[in-house]
């Protein structure tokens, strides 16, 4: 009779624990950090003892928790939860205009203003917990996270660069805009645009990341003086580096990838290309092959 009661428990203390582990994993905690009086919203999903402390950059279009938080139920999408299973804390910055951060009283973002923050948003989050970090920036956030590793180097411990679209033969022309921002309307279309390899993803979890795509960022935020990426300059990059690259990313260029790799001067570097992987492959079926490079990649800097 003993055990009949101990076979009826323990099914029932499984199941309270993983409906308790879905419900914790459905909420990042936001902090405010104010970078020259402007409020910077931070998402923090952060482990017990960790093993180190990473913080991800989104991209051009949609802010963190969409691209780096997502929760379908019956799959694993999230890379902050993928992280923290490894024994990473995870934080991630919305950019001026994006997510729960606002725009500031121009309505524009520019290059060096991005990485001006995210050095204050480092600075702040190396203060709180006394080590270096780990910067992860996709797409356009790596290429603010590269900007910010050249200019303020002091907190990295890394820099880690997936969907890399610098044209390294390229010149970015003067975009000087003084007008009011012009504020359009995101779209359902833009929001599923980067999922290209069939079969990659399920149709669900396209449905939801356009739904909360669009719940975050229903406005595309406005950036000018773009011409601040002629700064980009692979061998004034002084940390570690980890070069990301989807196999069918269609942004990223093998030839640009090639000459930032031999240039930066660091001889801890990695260039990982992920089999099946496009530009989004962090949301797709490559994601355990993109979660095992990153973390492997820290982990190998420490031996």
């Amino acid at each position: 009779m003993k055990q009949l009661k101990l076979f009826i428990i323990i099914p029932v203390l499984f199941l309270i624990s993983i409906n308790t582990a879905f419900s914790q994993a459905k909420t990042a905690t936001k902090h405010t950090v104010v970078a020259d009086g402007h409020p910077m919203a931070v998402w923090e999903k952060s482990v017990e003892n960790p093993k180190g402390i990473i913080l991800l950059h989104h991209g051009r279009t949609w802010s963190s928790i969409p691209d780096f938080d997502l929760q379908v139920e019956g799959e694993d999408l999230s890379l902050m939860d993928g992280f923290n299973e490894r024994g990473y804390s995870v934080w991630a910055l919305d950019a001026r205009g994006y997510g729960g951060t606002p725009r500031d009283e121009t309505g524009w973002n520019t290059p060096n203003r991005a990485a001006k923050d995210l050095s204050i948003v480092l600075d702040w989050l190396f203060k709180r917990t006394g080590q270096k970090i780990n910067v992860w920036g996709w797409s356009m956030g790596s290429m603010i996270s590269q900007l910010t590793a050249q200019l303020y180097p002091e907190n990295f411990a890394s820099l880690t660069l997936f969907g890399y679209p610098v044209r390294y033969d390229n010149t970015y022309p003067d975009d000087t805009q003084n007008g009011k921002p012009p504020m359009k309307e995101n779209t359902a279309e833009a929001a599923a645009s980067d999922f290209i390899t069939p079969g990659s993803i399920s149709q669900k979890a396209i449905d939801e990341y356009v739904r909360a795509s669009l719940e975050a960022d229903p406005v595309r935020a406005d950036w000018r003086n773009q011409e601040q990426y002629n700064q980009f300059d692979p061998k004034k990059v002084s940390m570690p580096v980890l070069l990301l690259q989807g196999e069918f990313d269609p942004l990223a260029e093998t030839k640009s990838h090639a000459k930032a790799f031999s240039e930066f001067p660091n001889a801890n570097k990695q260039w990982v290309v992920l089999k099946g992987g496009d530009h989004a492959a962090l949301l797709e079926k490559p994601r355990g092959q993109l979660i095992d490079a990153s973390i492997n990649f820290i982990e190998w800097l420490k031996k």
